[in-house]
């Protein structure tokens, strides 16, 4: 069992560098009013987002499960894993992959302004989304969330 706490620890660390390579790079992109600046901003948060933050959160979710496994926990008995895995599933199935729907349809939108050597409309109204920034922002405040239910087991 606790060899599997530690995979768990280091994968909820990856986790923690996806989202902190990816969740400050949205901010600064709509907090900025440089189209540019926004551009760079999105399409370095839709690079993290792929290369770290889903693979983090892929390990934490399978290291999580085997780790309660081996600890011999009760997915419908104890009611703090059942709300942190529904939380887990909630974000993992609908958060993360529309905040990465809006990051890679805004990085698509910046290289086609970028070969077209002008903004382009459709990259002004992209711009004006804010699903990246809502979905991050979900995703962030989960967290401790799912910290505090796996810490303190309170049900």
């Amino acid at each position: 069992m606790d060899w599997w706490r530690i995979i768990h620890v280091l994968a909820l660390v990856w986790l923690g560098a996806g989202l902190g390579a990816t969740y400050p790079l949205i901010l600064r992109a709509w907090a900025s009013k440089d189209l540019k600046y926004q551009m760079y901003c999105l399409t370095e948060a839709a690079n993290n987002e792929t290369r770290i933050l889903l693979p983090g959160a892929m390990a934490t979710g399978v290291t999580g499960f085997f780790w309660a496994t081996a600890a011999e926990y009760n997915f419908v008995k104890d009611g703090w894993l059942f709300a942190l895995s529904a939380i887990y599933i909630v974000v993992y199935f609908v958060c993360l992959p529309l905040m990465g729907f809006g990051l890679r349809r805004a990085r698509l939108a910046s290289l086609i302004a970028t070969k077209k050597g002008e903004e382009t409309e459709e990259l002004r109204e992209i711009l004006q989304d804010k699903v990246p920034l809502v979905f991050s922002t979900v995703i962030v405040l989960s967290v401790p969330v799912i910290a505090w239910l796996a810490v303190f087991k309170p049900f």
